[in-house]
């Protein structure tokens, strides 16, 4: 049934259902009935279907880059987790993991809305709601149920999707062939581990977004702030740092200092927006405090001394 903009339309209900426009004669729109609007559309405050012509803002892209960088992440741990302390191999896994994540990333914009650049065209994120459309179908009658789901926040929800199986195909080409060369220094069991590992957590990060997208949107700066500070201070812990030397001695522990530095910036970024710069940019002076703390009190939480200090007392 068609009907034109000059008609007086029933309610259309739910809050994502929309109608679909027709044609456009001049000023004069003819719209569909009321229903789901098509992929790349979101309803208006009219509830007419209209295209997502915007683009990502700056927390949206961060939010990509959060979920980008989750495999990423994942990588670099199970590659070190099981290319033994001696293992010459690990560099270079990891710049392939490197590799393998940025190319997906990069054939992930390309083949997204407009096919061939690296700009993208999105709706903008209004609310949660906006993550879980299939959780506001409604049912006029209480019987039917008029399937209203869509995309509310295209593309931030299904370009994840993509880019995670973009990263499944490029590891399952280079990594096997890359590890059996240079991996020899491993037994035969120990050398596919990190990619078994991605086989596992791939699946999971895919469940994450599907189920949690929408919370992770407005979550992930405090969840970085708190996983880097947690992460940190385990690793200082179990690498016995107890001074700013202890950090110098070896390449590895400052390199995985730096990392945190970038994960705490990263963190700070997205919570403040950078929408006032005079603001926000003395904030990230706050990067290296963290570890200056640890560094500065490590030596009062010696077990060996409070045990030693408690053993005097008495």
């Amino acid at each position: 049934m068609i009907r034109s903009a000059v008609a007086i339309h029933p309610a259309c209900l739910g809050l994502y259902c929309g109608r679909t426009v027709l044609a456009v004669n001049g000023s004069v729109e003819t719209y569909g009935d009321c229903g789901v609007c098509p992929r790349g559309q979101r309803t208006d405050e009219n509830k007419i279907c209209r295209e997502c012509v915007g683009s990502p803002d700056r927390y949206d892209w961060l939010y990509l880059g959060f979920m980008a960088m989750l495999p990423l992440v994942l990588h670099w741990f199970f590659i070190e987790w099981y290319s033994g302390k001696k293992s010459s191999s690990a560099l270079l896994q990891h710049i392939t993991a490197l590799l393998e994540c940025s190319v997906a990333a990069i054939v992930t914009l390309l083949v997204s809305d407009p096919v061939g650049s690296l700009h993208i065209r999105s709706c903008k994120v209004k609310k949660l709601s906006d993550w879980y459309t299939m959780l506001y179908n409604p049912s006029p009658d209480y019987i039917t149920t008029v399937h209203c789901t869509h995309e509310a926040v295209y593309p931030l929800y299904t370009i994840v999707f993509i880019y995670y199986a973009f990263c499944l195909v490029l590891m399952m080409l280079l990594r096997p062939l890359l590890v059996k060369k240079i991996a020899c220094g491993l037994g035969k069991s120990d050398r596919f581990k990190s990619i078994y590992a991605a086989l596992y957590f791939f699946p999971v990060l895919t469940v994450l977004q599907a189920v949690g997208g929408g919370l992770l949107y407005y979550a992930f700066p405090y969840i970085i702030l708190v996983l880097s500070l947690v992460t940190l201070a385990v690793y200082m812990s179990a690498s016995e740092v107890e001074s700013f030397k202890d950090l110098l001695v070896r390449k590895k522990r400052l390199v995985v200092l730096v990392s945190h530095w970038l994960l705490h910036a990263y963190g700070i970024i997205s919570i403040s927006k950078l929408d006032k710069l005079e603001q926000d940019l003395p904030l990230l002076a706050l990067v290296p405090a963290p570890a200056l703390f640890y560094v500065l009190t490590a030596k009062y939480t010696e077990p060996s001394r409070i045990l030693s200090e408690g053993g005097n007392g008495h």
